[in-house]
């Protein structure tokens, strides 16, 4: 299979285009390059004669279709989004920009490359979206994918925004489509502003260790690479016009997740003046933080045969692991606009 993947030098894209092309399938990497890119993610599969670089924007149109011609893919994975909720209180515009008019332009251009095409039953475009788009939870219950949308931050309201016009051209002009909702992503490769790799290099600098209000708010965390391979198996195999909730099945709060990284370290880089606990600083919360996600993945485990293989403590280890061994793939990155500076605080 021929497979176009934008964003794919992004955290989540790259790990999906390594696995592709590692699984035997010819990949056409669409990516603008913005600030969270880096194409040292995909640097082991760049020479791979399975492997095509386009740097673009899903906003231009005329671009997305030059593409979809050169190449013709047989399907289209649609990755590429602005997705750090702190950035997207500060400056919401680009995140409408991307992640609706750059949804809508890809849609569009891919509508039209179908149609020439001769609609092929075998086309699809698989949307990858986010668990955030249905908003919080108490302390009990969990997202299914009949949960109703309740965005409360711009990047979710944008990616809620982006999944209602996936469904829209499926429904109106029959477009191929299969969608997919995941859980917090954690791993190799995640640009240092998020909250995983902000403690794992903060602890190293010995640096405070922020944790937005008391820490007790809940994610369910999903290893990359997992999250990778459930991707194409959903592509693979799931239902036209259907969603999948993909999640960790790896419920932690805040401040669980961050004490078990600081246990790692004290193993793996003991500090001299004690536990890296010990750097733990509670910073005020982000406005309209939402207080727990939990994923219930019944649908993909019954219908598609996949579930998780990586727990979060294993899964923790191997990223602590790869941070400590990959100094020169993040230090690359810190310079780079907003790392390493507390971002979100408009009220």
């Amino acid at each position: 299979m021929k497979i176009l993947i934008t964003g794919g030098a992004g955290f989540i894209g790259s790990a999906v285009v390594r696995l592709a092309v590692a699984r035997g399938h010819s990949v056409v990497n669409l990516d603008a390059l913005t600030y969270a890119a880096c194409l040292d993610n995909i640097a082991s599969v760049s020479g791979d004669p399975l492997y095509a670089f386009e740097q673009a924007d899903i906003r231009d149109r005329n671009a997305v279709a030059r593409i979809l011609e050169t190449h013709k893919p047989d399907a289209i994975m649609h990755l590429a989004a602005e997705s750090h909720v702190d950035r997207s209180i500060d400056a919401p515009g680009e995140f409408i920009e991307t992640n609706i008019t750059g949804t809508y332009t890809l849609l569009e251009a891919a509508r039209a490359y179908w149609t020439t095409q001769g609609k092929p039953e075998s086309f699809r475009f698989h949307h990858v979206s986010t668990d955030e788009v249905f908003g919080s939870l108490g302390d009990t219950g969990m997202f299914t994918e009949d949960t109703p949308y309740d965005p409360r931050s711009p990047y979710s309201a944008s990616k809620a925004a982006s999944d209602h016009l996936v469904r829209a051209w499926s429904e109106t002009y029959g477009l191929p489509v299969v969608l997919s909702n995941c859980s917090n992503n954690y791993g190799p490769y995640h640009f240092p502003e998020k909250l995983i790799p902000v403690v794992i290099l903060n602890a190293l600098a010995g640096k405070p260790l922020p944790i937005y209000g008391n820490g007790s708010n809940v994610r369910d965390w999903l290893y990359v690479e997992d999250h990778a391979d459930a991707l194409l198996c959903v592509l693979e195999k799931g239902r036209l016009g259907r969603s999948y909730n993909i999640g960790g099945e790896n419920e932690r709060s805040n401040l669980e997740l961050v004490q078990t990284l600081c246990a790692i370290l004290d193993e793996k880089r003991p500090r001299a003046g004690g536990s890296y606990a010990e750097l733990i600083t509670f910073v005020t919360d982000r406005p309209g933080h939402d207080a727990r996600y939990a994923i219930d993945p019944t649908r993909i485990r019954q219908e598609l045969g996949w579930r998780p293989s990586v727990t979060v403590e294993e899964g923790l280890e191997r990223t602590v692991q790869w941070y400590l061994d990959n100094e020169d793939w993040w230090r690359a990155l810190q310079n780079r606009e907003g790392v390493g500076m507390r971002l979100g605080k408009t009220t």
